[in-house]
């Protein structure tokens, strides 16, 4: 059979049919407040596909915003990423000073019910669109071919929904009419396992009638019994996760371990795997699979974008243009010391003194934490930027600025992200910013996220649109590089936790070396032996290697959510109402001190920069006040030592506000940059001197203080490893049971009944 291409578009599901149908308007009703079409338009194809085509609209995941109704976190430093390692500044998941509530005070994230009045800003109303889908193309009048094909996709967006509530909620209610929109209507919450199951075969359903359709050629994009299988996986690891399973009940585990690695095979047969090169080179790989204009055997979950520029059919990607800095005309993203000092080291091995990952070898390499590019895992330099380092791209930023740096129109550009301040004071404060070079000045970070990047180094041919000659915007506004929710890695990393949750610790390891082998590390050099000991090392190691291998793809603070990372599950007792249940019973009773994982409450995570040394002085707020181009400028080759020069033009260092230095220390005077295409030991090396002679790591204030100035640390309070129904989904539905733990409004305030454990 040919499948015809789905359309992409973010205009209401109405004008995708009329665009897409070649039948006249009669097959279409009067637009109403919530989607109704004339059934007649599920007897023909393309009107079929119009109607899929509104559901992906509707349902695919984005890089638009961040962790919204509609939406999972996607990298970004959104409320919930910033609940983890990836990013400082308190998310309101772990604000000490604002415990969330439903009906007073800083409110609760909404991902239950939005706007109950309009159906495409409603989340059941999404759900009531696929349930339309669903019962209308079961009753047109299409070869049962063509049915297969459209249903096998509306049962997989109908368990993603379903997805994005469960993990928050527990159970929800089950809905598979398609309810009118009435005062009147009433559904009450099904069990957790209820959800499960139900989710389960709406996904066993899509893939089987989905079958061995592949998503190649104008089909990319699609979803695939390869996509509903690899859901599934995320739904049964849930399952099983601590989070739901408070007594570490192995037959879930097995249960997992039986049908994920069953299903595997099917996904492999369908075409995908990992994304690998013949030329990886310094995990090159690791960063081309985010930028596959067609087919990716990464990808088994995809959202298309394009370069159009305006109109119903505009779908930019604007991942680049947020993590590129100020002087590619980009905005930028500061990622956490934290996880910059987590990250392993060269032989695999987590850096020693990191009081966190306890159970795992540490790695017999110092961490040389002045200079944390030194040693590093190769996925290390493809997620962080930092000064020094190479990040070509193609556009010319000076048309936005005279004063950016032009690299070469960007082919060559090196990022030199250092900062002076305008006096000793503020070299000293931690709480204040310098001004970064290269103009970048008060728009700089201390260190860049560069995951997910578009790097011309990595892909010739860019997904983002030229930079016109008249342009002061940046072509990356225009970008067509697709977003990744659910790659082939992250399958393996599920199988291999439900390996390691099940006793084949051989297996989770073996999938652990798959990963790292294509990030780069060679076969038997991949630091992971002896982490088949124990189950808690292979536990551990898992995911250790889920916070490096997804980082800032948004899959953390479900990951720290499943396994009770916040408090080891240890609180409970504090949460209003709470069962006996509730109390976790496996693990020994704590999921942290089991994993050797140090407990999140009660942590900080700072900031650094990288400042100029004290001897080069202070600078003003411009470009022309950075003290380090002058210095390279003035030193010359002719002067051997910073002593000669003092001696010699003390009247000019006075000036500048240069001071003496070590008579024995020859200076390098060409700022050394790292190419990434290239051998990096000699590289590192060098630019690790050139950080000795100019530049001094300091701490940045990350997370708040308080009014005193004392600074804070994080709480995560236990009511929120599940979440209350939101005020609006109280006042809509009275017969709604709120989640125990939190007030509910129909009974006066009063705690919560639902148990999201109770089956």
């Amino acid at each position: 059979m040919q499948y015809k291409k789905i359309t992409y578009s973010a205009v209401l599901a109405t004008s995708v049919m009329a665009l897409a149908a070649s039948c006249d308007d009669s097959f279409l009703e009067e637009k109403k407040n919530y989607d109704n079409v004339n059934t007649d338009i599920y007897n023909y194809y393309e009107g079929a596909n119009g109607r899929i085509s509104d559901l992906y609209s509707w349902c695919l995941p984005t890089t638009v915003s961040g962790d919204t109704w509609n939406y999972p976190s996607n990298g970004n430093a959104d409320n919930q990423s910033k609940s983890t390692e990836e990013y400082s500044g308190f998310g309101s998941f772990v604000n000490p000073d604002a415990e969330m509530f439903i009906m007073s005070g800083t409110t609760v994230p909404d991902y239950f019910h939005n706007q109950a009045n309009n159906i495409q800003n409603s989340v059941w109303g999404r759900i009531r669109n696929i349930n339309d889908v669903i019962k209308g193309i079961n009753g047109g009048s299409l070869s049962q071919e063509d049915k297969n094909f459209f249903l096998g996709q509306a049962y997989f967006f109908r368990a993603w929904c379903y997805y994005l509530m469960v993990k928050w909620y527990g159970g929800v209610p089950i809905i598979t009419n398609v309810e009118e929109p009435l005062e009147t209507s009433h559904y009450s919450r099904s069990s957790t396992k209820e959800c499960i199951e139900f989710m389960v075969e709406d996904l066993d359903t899509s893939a089987e009638l989905l079958g061995d359709f592949q998503a190649t050629g104008e089909n990319w994009g699609r979803v695939t019994a390869a996509t509903a299988l690899a859901l599934k996986g995320r739904v049964l690891l849930l399952w099983a996760s601590p989070l739901f399973n408070r007594e570490n009940n192995k037959e879930r585990w097995t249960n997992a371990y039986d049908v994920m690695t069953a299903d595997l095979q099917t996904i492999n047969n369908l075409g995908y795997g990992l994304y690998q090169t013949s030329s990886n080179v310094n995990g090159s790989d690791f960063a081309a699979m985010f930028s596959q204009s067609g087919f990716n055997p990464e990808a088994l979950f995809v959202t298309l974008y394009n370069t159009i520029q305006s109109g119903d059919t505009q779908k930019n990607n604007p991942w680049e243009r947020t993590i590129r800095p100020k002087n590619a005309t980009g905005s930028g993203l500061n990622p956490s010391a934290m996880l910059v000092d987590l990250f392993p080291m060269s032989d695999g091995k987590i850096p020693a003194g990191t009081g966190t990952y306890t159970k795992l070898d540490a790695s017999s390499i110092a961490y040389e934490s002045d200079y944390p590019f030194m040693n590093r895992d190769p996925r290390f330099y493809r997620t962080f930027a930092f000064p020094g380092v190479r990040w070509a791209y193609s556009g010319d930023p000076c048309k936005a600025d005279a004063d950016n740096p032009s690299y070469d129109t960007g082919k060559n550009y090196e990022l030199w992200n250092y900062c002076w301040y305008e006096n000793d004071d503020d070299r000293s404060n931690v709480q204040k910013s310098g001004y970064f070079g290269d103009n970048l000045l008060s728009n700089g970070k201390g260190m860049y996220v560069r995951k997910r990047t578009d790097d011309l180094d990595v892909n010739a041919s860019p997904l983002y649109s030229n930079w016109s000659a008249s342009s002061t915007v940046s072509g990356f506004l225009y970008s067509g590089a697709p977003y990744i929710e659910l790659r082939y890695a992250e399958v393996l990393l599920n199988l291999a936790e439900v390996c390691a949750g099940s006793g084949h610790l051989d297996e989770a390891a073996g999938y652990l070396k798959q990963i790292r082998q294509r990030a780069g590390y060679t076969a038997g050099a991949e630091g992971l032996d002896g982490i088949t000991a124990s189950e808690q090392k292979c536990m551990s190691a898992v995911l250790y290697e889920r916070m490096i291998e997804l980082a800032y793809e948004g899959k953390r603070f479900d990951d720290m959510r499943r396994w009770l990372l916040f408090d080891g599950g240890a609180n409970f007792d504090e949460v209003d109402g709470c069962p006996s249940s509730w109390k976790l019973t496996g693990w020994d009773g704590n999921t942290c001190t089991w994993l050797g994982f140090k407990q999140f409450n009660g942590q900080r995570r700072e900031n650094m920069e990288f400042r100029l040394c004290d001897g080069l002085g202070n600078g003003s707020t411009t470009k022309a006040s950075d003290p380090l181009p002058k210095f390279l400028a003035f030193y010359g080759d002719s002067l051997p030592k910073w002593t000669d020069a003092a001696d010699e033009y003390p009247d000019y260092f006075e000036e500048n506000g240069w001071s003496s230095m070590p008579a024995d220390v020859s200076y390098i005077t060409t700022k050394p940059s790292i190419d990434l295409n290239k051998a990096l030991d000699d590289q590192l090396t060098t630019l690790k001197t050139f950080y000795q002679q100019y530049f001094v790591r300091k701490l940045k204030k990350g997370d708040s203080y308080d009014s005193n100035q004392i600074p804070e640390t994080m709480h995560y309070f236990a009511k929120y490893y599940f979440l209350g129904l939101p005020q609006g989904a109280l006042n809509t539905d009275t017969g709604l049971l709120q989640t125990i733990g939190w007030e509910d409004s129909n009974n006066g305030g009063a705690n919560g009944t639902f148990d999201p454990l109770a089956e």
